[in-house]
């Protein structure tokens, strides 16, 4: 299925719009705010909430940019822009990321599949800890070790707001894609997959599944179809629901 120029348009829009709100948000939070002025911190545990969310929509980007869904006909700038997000996120490695994440749609929930864990099949933890460790190697330790003392340097005594700002957004943000996008899609329990994607999707309201996690929970209608792009994959599920009840 090609994308319209329109839909290239649009996605474009949104992807410049969460990229935009995550930099402002980073940027204000970190260089600009004075949380120690009284009663600002309050705030505090609102804008951790809001790139938390944020980080998800820039990972979810850079997923689409991994399908070739964020601007087919510009293929460099859907690469750079998937580049640009990942690496910003948490310095992760594009190239590593694609690799792994197409062997997951070839594979998924089986043993070749790197997104998953055989042996912990139903445990969050276990998985979840595995999966952390499979994509932050010593390459992204690296990276953040120097822009951490890169903000040390020019932070001084404000760089903790870094720790507070960015670096727990960035975890509580893989917490949320992996439970939502990952465990709860491709968990074994009690419910038999309906086919081979081995995948199901959460049953949630369109905005619900924006706030989970930009729609990436609809994981069985992204399997089938990984051409549509996020923004879309609400109307896809209500056509593909429609389409089985008659």
């Amino acid at each position: 299925m090609r994308l319209s120029a329109k839909d290239t348009a649009t996605g474009l829009v949104f992807a410049a719009l969460i990229i935009l709100a995550w930099v402002t948000v980073h940027i204000s939070a970190i260089f600009f705010i004075d949380w120690t002025q009284d009663g600002l911190w309050l705030a505090a545990p609102f804008v951790i909430i809001l790139q938390c969310w944020l980080s998800v929509g820039m990972f979810i980007i850079a997923h689409d940019s991994m399908h070739g869904t964020l601007a087919p006909q510009l293929p460099w700038l859907n690469k750079a822009i998937g580049r640009f997000c990942v690496f910003v996120y948490a310095g992760f490695s594009y190239e590593k990321l694609y690799e792994n994440h197409h062997a997951h749609h070839r594979n998924a929930g089986t043993e070749d599949d790197p997104d998953f864990d055989a042996e912990h099949s139903s445990s969050f933890w276990p998985w979840y800890f595995k999966f952390f460790r499979h994509y932050f190697g010593w390459r992204e330790f690296g990276i953040l070790t120097v822009a951490v003392v890169a903000y040390l340097i020019i932070l001084q005594e404000r760089f903790p707001t870094m720790l507070v700002f960015w670096a727990l957004p960035a975890i509580l943000s893989s917490l949320q894609l992996f439970y939502f996008g990952t465990y709860r899609p491709h968990r074994i329990d009690e419910t038999p997959f309906a086919d081979r994607h081995r995948a199901r999707s959460n049953d949630f309201s369109p905005l619900m599944s924006l706030l989970t996690c930009f729609h990436f929970g609809y994981h069985h209608e992204h399997h089938d179809a990984p051409w549509v792009p996020w923004w879309k994959l609400p109307a896809h599920r209500q056509t593909v629901l429609r389409a089985n009840l008659s």
